[in-house]
């Protein structure tokens, strides 16, 4: 992300009614991928669990817009303190900043700048939630996004974007949040699903997505909005960059779609619609951090090892036991990974920057820098996020009931469910029935 990269222009910048408008529009397309996102993990949990794995990512857009008023920006954006952590006063409550004050370098308001930020904030730990379907109270969860946003994702982004960050300093080369996003995201998911254990049922009862077109509405939804997120991350549109990253975002999600299908055709013999759904973000995912120093060419590599490496992972958790429930791991993780280690092969050294890859003449020093970023913010993550959620599961509890959890968690976290079914069927005989069906018996119709 352009972030932090401090434009060398002979002149004072001034403020662009184009980039700001323009900044907007992103800011608006990134906030609409958390719906779109819990559209896509609220069709493939069962029908018991859709209402709470929609709020799981709804309520980052209320917790973490607060918390980043607050304080947030400041810990991310503010001045940088040790390479570590920032700070400004002037950020707290966003109070100090002026109308038409520009962001350093750029053509661009503070406040835009900070409120597209945000929308990365927001979704960051909705990614999270994906993992843990199905069996996390929900007030545990709201609790556990407090903790992680401030003492996992606000210092995490100053170290990747943030003036002075370290990882930044180094030259980790991070366009849209492969390690801050996607890597960060990842890791806490595997982090918690370690503490919290497995789901009643894990390899035993069938769990198949509930709502297959929900979950390609969410894929849909994410598609569209991520042009904002990856093209917007070089915060205007003056010299052209932005438009390289749109056209690598649409190229590497298609390849890694059709590396998806492709390997579940070899492999199962049939193409499904899960598969293209998910196929799509791990492209997303991966093109996510390289694409803003890739050729076309290069994101169309970049996006099929992403498709099938991914299709590939996404079954270790039945081979290691550590229940992954919508594959947050697997897609998340590992096409963060992947897209954050190949922009040392791909990077040509001609778009965002000068760093060049392996395949383009510059030997193994723009990945080894990759790598560091890569595991630096991988193991923070996962053994911060493991003790919050160690440290919340024996003072509140995170997990809800085992009777609970079979039962349905939507009835018992919301007292509500996602569809009505005493309506169905009309007639007489529907109309003499008293007696309410339980949530559970809706939740076996379906996956019946």
């Amino acid at each position: 992300m352009a972030p932090a990269i401090t434009t060398l222009a002979a002149d004072t910048p001034t403020l662009s009614a184009a980039n700001t408008g323009f900044m907007l529009i992103c800011s608006a397309l990134v906030m609409l991928m958390t719906p779109g996102l819990a559209f896509f993990y609220g069709g493939m949990v069962r029908v018991k669990s859709s209402l709470n794995m929609l709020m799981m990512s709804f309520i980052s857009l209320g917790i973490v817009t607060i918390l980043w008023v607050l304080y947030g920006f400041s810990l991310a954006f503010g001045t940088d303190h040790g390479s570590l952590i920032g700070w400004s006063s002037d950020y707290v409550g966003l109070s100090g900043i002026g109308l038409t004050q520009l962001w350093d370098g750029y053509t661009i308001p503070v406040y835009v700048f900070a409120v597209f930020q945000l929308m990365f904030a927001v979704i960051t730990p909705a990614l999270i939630s994906g993992a843990l379907a199905d069996r996390v109270k929900f007030t545990a969860w709201a609790l556990f996004t407090v903790l992680w946003a401030t003492v996992v994702y606000f210092p995490v982004a100053h170290w990747v974007w943030g003036a002075g960050g370290w990882l930044f300093e180094m030259g980790v080369i991070d366009f849209a949040g492969g390690t801050a996003v996607h890597i960060n995201a990842g890791a806490a998911a595997l982090g918690v699903i370690l503490v919290i254990g497995k789901r009643v049922g894990f390899r035993k009862d069938p769990m198949r997505p509930h709502s297959l077109p929900l979950v390609m509405l969410g894929a849909g939804l994410l598609w569209f909005g991520w042009f904002g997120f990856n093209a917007g991350s070089w915060l205007g549109n003056d010299d052209g960059i932005g438009a390289v990253m749109f056209v690598n975002t649409q190229v590497a999600t298609a390849a890694a779609m059709l590396a998806w299908l492709g390997y579940e055709k070899l492999r199962h013999g049939s193409c499904t619609t899960l598969g293209a759904a998910s196929g799509a973000v791990a492209g997303l995912v991966a093109i996510t951090p390289a694409g803003g120093s890739c050729s076309p060419l290069g994101a169309i590599a970049i996006g099929a090892i992403a498709g099938l490496v991914c299709a590939m992972a996404v079954g270790l958790k039945y081979k290691f036991g550590y229940d992954d429930s919508l594959d947050v791991v697997g897609v998340h993780l590992v096409g963060g990974i992947l897209g954050s280690l190949l922009v040392g092969l791909f990077a040509t050294g001609g778009v965002q920057s000068e760093a060049k890859g392996l395949f383009y003449g510059g030997g193994l020093e723009q990945l080894g820098k990759q790598a560091v970023g890569v595991f630096a913010v991988l193991a923070y993550s996962l053994v911060v996020s493991a003790v919050l959620a160690f440290l919340l599961d024996r003072t509140i509890g995170m997990r809800v009931s085992e009777d609970d959890e079979v039962s349905g968690i939507d009835q018992v976290e919301h007292a509500e469910t996602a569809y009505d079914f005493s309506g169905a069927g009309g007639g007489a005989s529907s109309r003499s029935t008293a007696v309410p069906v339980p949530a559970v018996q809706h939740s076996k119709k379906v996956d019946a």
